[in-house]
């Protein structure tokens, strides 16, 4: 039998992300995400509450986390749970479970032009560039070929009206 430890939250960061470097050279950001839940008592009274979860991402993943995370950023974190254990300076043994990110999703609008370009530090050099040139080049050739049917009389075809489609 297979186990599994996944974790999916949506919510907003409730802080800039924190990045750092271990000492074999590999980023680490960590940050938090709210959570609320609201629901009505047993009294008809509307209730709200917040969970705030530790997040950690590491690598590649780390990076672009704390390039494109801001505080208040609505935010999808996928990954698993993960309880480390240590003993604080007074001696103290301390526990903390957080999710250990395998993917992240930024879900409110893209950042201001002033924020950094999210797809900029991720894909190739170029790529984003040439995407955007064929489609406005396929506008194009989508408005000649409607120019030309035009032209041609649409040789017998019916113009559809979109009233007369019964769904």
């Amino acid at each position: 039998m297979r186990d599994l430890n996944k974790a999916m939250v949506i919510g907003n960061l409730t802080r800039d992300p924190e990045s750092r470097f271990t000492p074999s050279g590999q980023a680490v950001a960590s940050f938090t995400v709210a959570t609320n839940r609201r629901w009505k008592s047993q009294d008809g009274e509307m209730k709200d509450s917040a969970e705030f979860h530790d997040v950690v991402a590491w690598g590649k993943l780390a990076e672009i986390a704390e390039k494109i995370l801001k505080k208040g950023r609505r935010t999808y974190v996928e990954g698993r749970l993960q309880t480390r254990s240590w003993e604080g300076q007074d001696g103290v043994k301390r526990n903390k479970t957080e999710i250990v990110a395998s993917d992240i999703i930024v879900l409110d609008k893209k950042p201001d032009e002033a924020d950094l370009d999210i797809n900029q530090d991720i894909s190739e050099p170029g790529v984003e560039e040439a995407a955007k040139e064929e489609e406005k080049e396929d506008k194009k050739e989508d408005k000649k070929e409607s120019e030309s049917k035009k032209e041609e009389g649409d040789k017998g075809e019916e113009e559809v009206d979109l009233d007369d489609i019964p769904f």
